[in-house]
This record gives C-alpha cells, sequence and structure tokens, in this order.
C-alpha cells in the first residue's frame, strides 16, 4: 500500500509538471479587489462577501471536510475564534463539499463559524485555489485577509495547519497597527 502511494504521489507531481493537471487562475493580487461571491453555507443561509463590509476577512480555503489536515485548522480557527471577534475579523472556510458536510463537519468539530459550500467550484478558482487532478477537482489550501473595504491585503499560498490560525491573527495585528499609523500620521 505504501509504495502505491508513492507511486501515485511521483505520478500526481509529473503530471503538474507536465501540465497536464492544473490550478486554476492566479489569485487576486494584493491590494486588488476581492472577487465578490454568494455561497450556501453549513445553516442552509447564504453568504457573500459584502455582507461583511467594514469587517476584517478571513477567507480560508481547504480541500475537504473530516481529514486531519483540515480538521485541525478548522478547530484551531474554532480555538481562537473569540481573538478574530476581538479583531473585528470574521472568519470564512470555503470548500467544494456540500453545505451538508460542512453541517455535519461543524456539528462534529463544535465549529461556531460559517463553512461555505463551493460545489461549483467557481470562487475557488476565482480566488486561485482550485486543484484540479483531472477527475478529482479540490480547493487548495490557501487564505486570503480582506480588510473592511473588501481589499485583498494579504494571501497565504503555504499553510502549515496547525499554526495557521496564530499566524493569521499576527498578521492581523500588524495590519491593524499599521492602519493606526496611517491615521494618526505616525
Amino acid at each position: 500500500m505504501r509504495i502505491g502511494i508513492r507511486v501515485l504521489l511521483l505520478v500526481t507531481v509529473t503530471l503538474l509538471m507536465l501540465g497536464l493537471f492544473s490550478r486554476s487562475q492566479s489569485a487576486p493580487a494584493n491590494g486588488g479587489s476581492a472577487p465578490d461571491f454568494t455561497l450556501a453555507s453549513q445553516d442552509g443561509t447564504t453568504v457573500s462577501l459584502k455582507d461583511f463590509r467594514g469587517k476584517w476577512v478571513v477567507l480560508y480555503f481547504y480541500p475537504k471536510d473530516f481529514t486531519s489536515g483540515c480538521t485541525r485548522e478548522a478547530r484551531n480557527f474554532q480555538r481562537d475564534l473569540a481573538e478574530y471577534e476581538r479583531r473585528n475579523a470574521v472568519v470564512l472556510g470555503v470548500s467544494t463539499d456540500s453545505a451538508s458536510s460542512h453541517k455535519n463537519f461543524c456539528a462534529k468539530e463544535g465549529l461556531n463559524f460559517k463553512l461555505l459550500s463551493d460545489s461549483k467550484r467557481e470562487v475557488s478558482r476565482a480566488y486561485g485555489s482550485m486543484t484540479d487532478l483531472g477527475i478529482v477537482k479540490f480547493s487548495s489550501r490557501h487564505t486570503f485577509v480582506i480588510d473592511p473595504q473588501g481589499k485583498v491585503v494579504r494571501n497565504f499560498t503555504r499553510i502549515n495547519p496547525n499554526h495557521h490560525s496564530q499566524e493569521v491573527l499576527t498578521v492581523l495585528d500588524t495590519l491593524a497597527a499599521a492602519d493606526r499609523n496611517v491615521k494618526t500620521g505616525s
């Protein structure tokens, strides 16, 4: 079994390098407008990015509910949720899983933030966060920090799920400090 996984990984990496499988378009640039969207959440409501104007948005894409890295990442965002709220920030998770899968994932893991279903893969593509392995397509593990005016101010494409939430909180603190300095002329 172990050899089979290694062979599959080697073949996948080789095909990616040859361009036979692809990643979606590039991510929105820092300073540019964040692509708007409306997606279904785990509780059956629809959520639009524009609903959060005036707040910082941590928009994180992840491959699959109930997998180890995705579960760890979601648990850490949940653990730190009060810190995000203290910073006037909301956390939104996005994957290609269904809203009902998200509902079950939230119930099992005690998640109190919105997970959004990108079953048509349009939002993942718009954010350059779609991995296409031919018959398998999934959201890549990427995060975008969007400022209260709707601009992308930071994106993460290399993420360690164990430490990512703390990393994002640190970036939010740095951005807030820079914003205060601009407003006070320091």
